[in-house]
């Protein structure tokens, strides 16, 4: 099972479920939160790249001039609808490397370790960059390999068992695959950035 269907199945929504999540997740989710509600300015144009059922528009909804939502899985932009009401947000279903978008952002964000689950990266940085063109307006957050064992605690909370790993990926035995990163992969991968510690497990990524 690829990571389109592990999603398609509703693994995000069970995620989010403070319930399944342990302490150190917990923490860096918040952490995250906290983090863009210190960076985003009443009034900006802000592109969430990945951005599943829109918690993070969603829970910004109030400052932003504009908020969009790209995301794959059909399911979890509807559930994003379902939830904007009068705020100025909107959700579309896209591919992360060809997004349906003109005009630029403030701000784009992909955030939660989800360009870790992604195969085209680079794809994905050459669209932030597009949409956001001034350096230091796109922001990733991505785990660390100190994040393997909540990482691995919280995949078998969710009926995912971890079954391999290297060092730089865990894979569980329902074929789900997310990739933690050092700071040095980092670099390599995104080129030039600014990369600093979001809490114990995970960098945030600034370029």
């Amino acid at each position: 099972m690829s990571n389109d269907a592990v999603y398609a199945a509703g693994l995000l929504s069970r995620a989010l479920d403070p319930a399944t999540q342990p302490p150190e997740i917990q923490t860096f989710l918040q952490v995250e939160m906290n983090l863009l509600r210190d960076r985003i300015a009443p009034g900006m144009r802000v592109l969430d790249v990945g951005s599943g059922t829109g918690r993070h528009l969603l829970l910004l909804g109030e400052r932003l001039g504009l908020g969009i939502g790209v995301d794959y899985e059909q399911s979890y932009v509807a559930e994003a609808h379902r939830l904007v009401g009068d705020r100025p947000i909107h959700f579309l279903v896209g591919d992360a490397t060809a997004m349906p978008l003109k005009g630029t952002f403030d701000l784009a964000i992909c955030v939660t370790n989800t360009w870790g689950t992604m195969k085209e990266k680079d794809g994905v940085l050459r669209e932030m960059r597009r949409l956001a063109p001034r350096p230091g307006t796109r922001l990733l957050s991505l785990y660390s390999p100190e994040s393997v064992p909540a990482r691995r605690e919280w995949y078998r909370r969710l009926g995912h068992t971890v079954s391999g790993e290297t060092a730089e990926y865990l894979e569980t035995e329902g074929g789900f695959r997310s990739e933690h990163f050092s700071e040095m992969r980092i670099r390599k991968l995104v080129g030039d950035c600014t990369v600093s510690p979001l809490t114990d497990i995970a960098f945030l990524v600034t370029f």
